[in-house]
C-alpha cells in the first residue's frame, strides 16, 4: 500500500508516538484492518491483542474512547453504570472524524484532535504486545497495555465479557 505513511492522520500518529518517547514502528498491512479480526488475520496474532479503538458520546456532548481487547464487546449498560450516567450515545462516522480527526476503521488511541475521557479495556493487560490503529483502515502499531495507559491517561476499567 503505496503512500498510507504519507497519509495526515498516519503523520499524527507518528508524530505523537515520538512525542510520547515510544518505539513501536507505524506498521502498513496489505489486508485492512478495520475489523479486530482482520487485523489479527493480518498481524498472525490472537484477536484479543488487537487494542480497538470505539468512540460513544457522552451527556455533555464531549466524546467517550474506549480501547477495549478485539476478543469481546463493550458492555455499554456496565460502562455507563461505572461511569455514573444514564448511558452511552452511540455516534455516527461525522462526528467520529470531527472529535477525533480519524475515520472508522483507522482511529488511533493517539493523535486525536480533541481531548476524551478514556477508558482501557483491563483485558489488553494479559498481552505482552498489543496492536492499535495508527490512523488508517491499513495502517497498525505495536504497543502495550502500560504505554497505552500512560500516554492516553486512561482509566483502566472491565468494560466487556
Amino acid at each position: 500500500m503505496e503512500g498510507v505513511k504519507e497519509k495526515a492522520a498516519v503523520k499524527r500518529v507518528i508524530a505523537a508516538l515520538a512525542q510520547h518517547g515510544l518505539t513501536g514502528e507505524v506498521h502498513v498491512l496489505s489486508d485492512s484492518a478495520r475489523t479486530a479480526q482482520e487485523a489479527a488475520s493480518a498481524l498472525g496474532i490472537e484477536v484479543g491483542q488487537i487494542a480497538s479503538s470505539l468512540i460513544f458520546k457522552l451527556p455533555d456532548e464531549s466524546p467517550l474512547l474506549i480501547i477495549t481487547s478485539g476478543r469481546h464487546r463493550v458492555d455499554t449498560e456496565l460502562v455507563s453504570k461505572n461511569l455514573g450516567i444514564e448511558k452511552l450515545v452511540r455516534v455516527d462516522a461525522d462526528y467520529v472524524k470531527e472529535k477525533s480527526g480519524f475515520s472508522i476503521g483507522g482511529v488511533a488511541p493517539i493523535g486525536w484532535l480533541s481531548p476524551a475521557t478514556i477508558l482501557i479495556d483491563q483485558a489488553l493487560n494479559d498481552y505482552e504486545v498489543v496492536w492499535a490503529a495508527a490512523g488508517h483502515p491499513h495502517a497498525v502499531y505495536p504497543t502495550t497495555f502500560a504505554e497505552l495507559l500512560e500516554c492516553t491517561g486512561a482509566q483502566p476499567m472491565v468494560v466487556g465479557e
